[in-house]
């Protein structure tokens, strides 16, 4: 071989080389980004704020959704209406985020599982009663997809252990 053609390979070889190391530094950079996210919605979850919203959503005692109007109201007067909208928006962002791909579900298992499955059951029949209420069965749909991801993966999870 002469030596235009090995500094041709050479070169390939370089540009190859310099292709895979941007791909995985772009890899990295995704999973950062993703962490950040994630941390920051942990940081508006360990608010002082959002966590008087969360504890007062799940103090809340109600049968059923016409049981939940009854006593706690549904107007923006109410301290119960802003909590149970705050949280369920809280769980409605995470899911959208998660559909999207754009967060890790092993990030978010870990720092949010137990809350989600949670919040879930707590505000099932409320947003059940919203969906008939208002004709809108989209109503806090990524909530509930959200939740169903991480019990998928709580199953997948239990069926890899066992």
């Amino acid at each position: 071989m002469d030596i235009p053609t090995i500094s041709g390979i050479i070169a390939v070889v370089g540009v190859v080389v310099g292709f895979l190391i941007a791909i995985l530094q772009l890899r990295d950079l995704v999973k950062a980004r993703q962490t950040e996210l994630v941390m920051r919605l942990y940081e508006t979850f360990d608010s002082r704020e959002f966590q008087e919203a969360w504890v007062e959503t799940l103090r809340m005692e109600f049968a059923d959704y016409k049981d939940y109007l009854r006593k706690y109201g549904a107007t923006s007067d109410k301290p119960s209406y802003v909590s149970v909208n705050m949280v369920a928006g809280f769980f409605e962002g995470l899911g959208i985020l998660l559909r999207r791909r754009l967060i890790d579900i092993a990030l978010v298992d870990d720092l949010f599982s137990s809350d989600i499955v949670l919040g879930w059951h707590k505000m099932k029949p409320i947003v059940e009663g919203w969906r008939k209420q208002f004709s809108r069965p989209q109503m806090s749909e990524w909530f509930e997809y959200l939740h169903d991801e991480m019990q998928k993966r709580e199953e997948q999870l239990a069926q890899a252990s066992s």
